[in-house]
């Protein structure tokens, strides 16, 4: 699989990584069999970069991964956990935390260092924390060797920025999702230019946007607006009368971008992940593309219908 290099890391990503959220059966119950063979047909395929958070199953992912990842030599992958968000309304990103959260997430993954470490979705704290408080103790984690490189993750355009003013220059990479799709291309616009002057490294997450860009049944937790959501479904049925599943389109455009490293896609399902090898082997139709594009050029970068927080 093609790689791009992360920043100024000195690593060089799939731009497709796996992503293991699925394996703490946040979207159904999955085996260790499932996890295993999932997480072996993703390394096999290319997919060498992998994402995981203790938020995940809340530790199952975590764990699953460790389990597959048994026996396969470290250095032929690279490793991405998370710390702050342990639930969905449990934030720590205390320094105390910070150093508890790193040793219990080594233990899970049976490893003795990170290659990625973020602090996740940074916007439901205070801001002011992150950078007197959580930003030194993530800087000593990587002194101490146990995650090579540290940056963060959050969903607000407004809290990116905020974020940067203060730690920017401490900070290698970030993760953002649903910020660089066939509807929403806010990524590239608005963080981009800045992320690249810095030489940070930028992972891209979410290329099918929760579903919306896939013919599956959209989950009822889906926040963009109707609109939005109609748009998607008159462009997912433009695909299929073209024959083609507009996820591969989606894919395909997320992966195409030479700027943003990555894009994480997660599944326990191999078949899935296989089809997405096999998709990203093809060109992709400029054509339909372009008809997709203008589908979606009304609401173009519409985001979530209720905006997550953006604190100062």
């Amino acid at each position: 699989m093609k790689t791009r290099p992360l920043g100024k890391t000195g690593l060089d990503l799939p731009i497709l990584s796996f992503g293991a959220s699925s394996l703490g059966a946040e979207f159904r119950s999955i085996t260790l069999d499932e996890a295993m063979r999932s997480t072996r047909t993703a390394l096999d395929l290319g997919m060498n970069f992998i994402d995981t958070s203790p938020f995940y199953g809340r530790g199952m992912s975590e764990i699953m991964l460790g389990l597959g990842l048994r026996d396969i030599p470290r250095e032929s992958y690279s490793l991405c956990t998370k710390l702050g968000r342990y639930s969905d309304v449990h934030f720590d990103f205390s320094a105390r935390r910070v150093e508890e959260s790193v040793h219990i997430s080594l233990q899970r993954l049976k490893t003795d260092h990170l290659d990625v470490l973020l602090l996740h979705d940074v916007e439901f704290v205070p801001l002011a924390q992150i950078w007197e408080e959580t930003l030194p103790a993530l800087l000593k984690i990587k002194e101490q060797g146990k995650a090579r490189f540290v940056g963060f993750s959050c969903y607000p355009l407004k809290t990116f920025h905020t974020v940067l003013d203060h730690i920017e220059d401490h900070i290698d990479c970030i993760l953002a999702y649903n910020r660089y799709t066939l509807q929403n291309t806010t990524l590239e616009t608005d963080l981009l230019p800045r992320l690249k002057e810095k030489g940070i490294g930028v992972i891209g997450a979410g290329p099918f946007s929760a579903r919306l860009l896939t013919n599956a049944e959209l989950p009822v937790w889906l926040k963009e607006p109707e609109n939005v959501k109609d748009a998607a479904r008159r462009a997912a049925k433009l695909c299929a009368d073209r024959g083609v599943d507009i996820a591969k389109l989606a894919l395909q455009f997320a992966c195409a971008h030479p700027d943003i490293t990555t894009s994480v896609a997660g599944s326990a399902n191999p078949d899935n992940i296989r089809k997405w090898a096999e998709w990203l082997a093809e060109p992709i139709d400029e054509t339909l593309l372009a008809e997709v594009l203008a589908i979606f050029a009304p609401v173009q970068d519409i985001g979530h219908i209720e905006g997550l927080p953006e604190n100062n």
